[in-house]
């Protein structure tokens, strides 16, 4: 992509959240069902959007809380491909948060948990400074050339 003047086009903007909160839960999904979903009889959208999951106390809230989180070293990664620029990954890591914390209010109501706060704040940390910094190492790359000289 050509990093000279961008052009504000919402549409882009959009197709990018929509697609990153997707992947987030895809993969939010995946590890959920290889972690939590060998040790409970029925997996369901609770342990996605329920609060109360999320506990210290439970071997499979550990499990449910190391799928967050690895969930936004996953988003980080989605970021260099879908987002590319490094000053952009904060705004795009709250917003998918936000849109989380606002899912998690329909289908729970207010998370009353501290857990809950502070792993979903740790996801947010984790994935808009692993995702700068992975956005800032491919920014810096040397561009290949056709023709190395030999000075």
């Amino acid at each position: 992509m050509f990093y000279g003047a961008m052009v504000w086009d919402p549409w882009l903007i959009v197709a990018q959240i929509v697609c990153l909160q997707c992947l987030y839960y895809l993969t939010l999904g995946v590890f959920l069902s290889f972690l939590v979903g060998t040790h409970v009889s029925r997996m369901s959208l609770v342990y996605f959007f329920d609060f109360a999951t999320l506990t210290s106390s439970t071997l499979v809230g550990w499990y449910a809380i190391a799928s967050f989180l690895l969930s936004a070293i996953a988003g980080a990664g989605y970021m260099v491909y879908l987002i590319e620029r490094a000053k952009k990954c904060l705004d795009f890591s709250a917003s998918l948060y936000i849109i989380h914390l606002f899912i998690c209010l329909l289908y729970g109501g207010w998370p009353s948990s501290v857990t809950w706060w502070v792993v979903n704040g740790a996801g947010v940390a984790v994935m808009a400074l692993l995702g700068e910094y992975l956005c800032i190492k491919r920014e810096l790359r040397e561009i290949p050339t056709r023709y190395r000289s030999n000075v």
